[in-house]
């Protein structure tokens, strides 16, 4: 068993098809069939249904391993380096949508000027897809909000952020007095998360606490489409203070909630392995841009306490 015939397999698993998987890793379909029968001979199973065009359930098994090592393989080649010369290699980051908007161009930038060999990719989903990621071994670290839904991972609290019912600026609740208590809510009819996500579970365990509760009029998944309904007209929303961009801020009004929680976000990494130099270069670096006080976004405070 070689490198090479997991990486082919996880190829496989992650593009598709032999042939996209042979273009990704700059070989031909022929060497990628003839790494994944290697590996089938060796452990007795067949590891690709060629018929279907998917992995098997031992292939599963394989791919979910395979991906573990070839991470820790990378980690080490990039650690050496970082001993040598300066930090370079790239970092697969995931990071919730409304929370990127922000934070990746102020991390970009820095990462520029400090480790200019380090590159990142960013995949952009909600606090529920990514986590799974990056259990996988698909994603180096994730931007998520607290707590964690698994115990595979393990997080340090990045921010809180205010969580702010958000109407347009010439909505009348705007003149009521702040915070406006959460009995007032039930006169809105609200755009809410789905049940079950971690926002919502913020916002229905302030409410029980209040002894209030709402009957919202739409409900989705995704705290980007919520504010972009809420700025089309559709509802107020009660969203984190940085769903609503700075160019949306004469339009729209902030309004704070007697005793609601801010919403903490935190960086994720798999509670098993070592993250690489470059990992940790980027984590420093998101550090750096939450704990900024001359950039920080409206509605952001630097963490006061660590989370896991």
């Amino acid at each position: 068993m070689e490198i090479r015939h997991l990486q082919a397999l996880v190829g496989v698993a992650e593009h598709g098809s032999f042939s996209a998987a042979a273009e990704a890793l700059g070989t031909v379909q022929s060497n990628i069939s003839s790494h994944i029968a290697r590996l089938e001979r060796e452990l007795g199973a067949p590891l690709v249904d060629r018929s279907a065009g998917r992995l098997t359930e031992e292939g599963e098994i394989v791919v979910a391993r395979a991906r573990r090592m070839l991470v820790e393989m990378m980690a080490l080649v990039a650690d050496v380096s970082a001993m040598r010369k300066e930090v370079a290699g790239m970092v697969r980051t995931g990071m919730i949508g409304t929370t990127g908007r922000w934070l990746v161009p102020r991390l970009f930038s820095l990462l520029r000027e400090r480790h200019p060999q380090v590159r990142i990719t960013v995949a952009d989903g909600t606090s529920a897809n990514l986590e799974p990621r990056l259990a996988s071994g698909q994603l180096d670290l994730a931007v998520v909000s607290l707590p964690l839904a698994g115990d595979e991972l393990t997080a340090t609290l990045l921010f809180e952020e205010d969580l702010m019912l958000v109407v347009p600026v010439d909505h009348p609740f705007t003149k009521l007095p702040r915070p406006l208590p959460l009995a007032r809510l039930t006169e809105l009819d609200l755009v809410l998360p789905l049940s079950n996500t971690a926002l919502r579970d913020e916002i229905d365990r302030a409410l029980r606490q209040a002894g209030v509760a709402l009957t919202p009029a739409l409900e989705l998944d995704g705290i980007r489409m919520i504010a972009s309904l809420t700025f089309d007209g559709f509802g107020p929303a009660i969203l984190p203070a940085t769903a609503v961009p700075r160019h949306m801020r004469e339009r729209f009004e902030l309004i704070a909630l007697e005793g609601f929680p801010r919403r903490r976000v935190g960086v994720a990494q798999r509670r098993r392995g070592l993250p690489s130099a470059p990992t940790r270069a980027v984590i420093a670096l998101l550090n750096a841009v939450a704990n900024d006080p001359l950039d920080r976004p409206m509605g952001l405070h630097p963490p006061v306490e660590a989370a896991d």
